[in-house]
């Protein structure tokens, strides 16, 4: 008997402002891919200064009640090209670099709050308000506008 998973998908979330980035060039995917221990992370923002390809993006702490956890950063996971910048410039150690398929799962581990990656139903909720249907056009009405002509 298999067991059931009942983690929640996340996808990227194509109305970020880091989607009009361009995408990461190369073939295959770096062997290491920087993510953020949120829990530990300030929101100094060192890290950002130093990403050659601009995948370090602020997010607002998990808790906006809490004046000492105002933003902290996230690491664009499919953007990131492994360079290791952010994990030495960090001064409070909270980058790790992770091999390619571990990434995934630290990121999941370790983030406390994502605007770059969000659940399925929060991506149609974002379509629905923003009038975008994924549905197949009906193609009865299509068809039947296309022999009016």
């Amino acid at each position: 008997m298999s067991e059931i998973d009942d983690r929640e998908v996340l996808v990227e979330n194509p109305y970020h402002t880091a989607r009009f980035k361009p995408v990461r060039k190369g073939k295959k995917p770096p062997k290491l891919i920087a993510v953020v221990h949120q829990s530990g992370c300030t929101g100094c923002e060192v890290c950002i200064a130093g990403c050659p390809v601009d995948s370090i993006e602020l997010v607002p702490g998990p808790d906006a009640n809490n004046p000492q956890f105002r933003q902290t950063v996230e690491i664009d996971i499919a953007r990131c090209i492994g360079c290791q910048n952010c994990s030495q410039d960090c001064p409070w150690e909270t980058i790790t670099m992770y091999e390619h398929n571990d990434a995934f799962i630290a990121w999941g581990n370790e983030t406390l709050k994502s605007d770059l990656y969000i659940t399925q139903d929060a991506l149609t909720k974002m379509n629905e308000e923003n009038g975008i249907s994924l549905e197949p056009a009906n193609t009865e009405d299509s068809e039947a506008t296309e022999s009016a002509e």
